[in-house]
């Protein structure tokens, strides 16, 4: 007989159609926090992690140039390409698997464009808030190694850039899952801090409760986590002040 994962206590979860949504024609998305033309006071924010929008950009679109200030700005490209410019002077095209992260500081303009006249892009875009205001702009990438693409937990951002991480300025752990089902993955939670659990793609477990592609999920109580795939998947998992 099969068991049933049993939900945590220690977990809250944030399911993939409570996210705010909206659809532009060129530009479907969905809001875990307050976003736009969506607000919900409930949930504006996860310590210092302020955006999670998944989005599906369509082939030949994008976004703009427009502005930004004193905000850590990531994207991690889940299918198609996305070619980056911005005012410091960056012009990259990002590849599935892979982190572009911008330091607005002051100030910086950027757009985000899918250079694909046939493939729709999809992405997550992430908001961080910075550790103080009035930085200067920065921009870093990260990259999968070969010899660490499957690996099923890999550092993607830090603050102190170890590992081969992009560099944050915020005392933000940020790390990249690939699980396999039987492979658990364990996580410790030190006093003080927080985790937030993004599911990209497939099925998990976090702490004993099942998330699902889309979904999310919060723990604050210090302690020992243990991170189960139900079949193949891949998440972002936040460690946060």
């Amino acid at each position: 007989m099969k068991t049933e994962p049993i939900a945590s206590s220690r977990i809250t979860k944030r399911p993939s159609s409570a996210r705010g949504a909206a659809d532009h024609g060129w530009l479907k998305t969905q809001h875990s926090f307050s976003f736009a033309d969506y607000y919900d006071p409930a949930h504006m924010n996860f310590r210092s992690l302020r955006v999670i929008n998944e989005d599906h950009v369509a082939a030949g679109m994008g976004f703009g140039t427009h502005p930004h200030r004193d905000m850590e700005i990531f994207s991690y490209v889940l299918g198609g390409s996305m070619a980056h410019k911005d005012s410091m002077g960056n012009g990259r095209t990002l590849l599935p698997g892979q982190i572009q992260l911008m330091s607005a500081g002051t100030g910086v303009t950027h757009s985000e464009f899918n250079p694909d006249a046939k493939q729709d892009l999809h992405l997550l875009q992430i908001w961080i808030l910075p550790a103080k205001a009035g930085l200067t702009p920065s921009y870093t990438e990260w990259h999968p190694k070969p010899e660490s693409d499957r690996d099923p937990k890999v550092l993607v951002i830090s603050p102190d850039g170890r590992d081969d991480s992009a560099t944050i300025h915020q005392d933000a752990e940020i790390y990249r899952l690939r699980l396999t089902p039987g492979q658990p993955i364990p996580h410790q939670l030190r006093p003080g801090r927080g985790l937030w659990l993004q599911v990209m793609r497939g099925s998990l477990t976090f702490d004993g409760t099942a998330l699902l592609a889309g979904d999310g999920a919060s723990a604050e109580i210090s302690g020992d986590y243990a991170i189960h795939a139900l079949e193949p998947a891949e998440a972002l998992l936040f460690d946060l002040k």
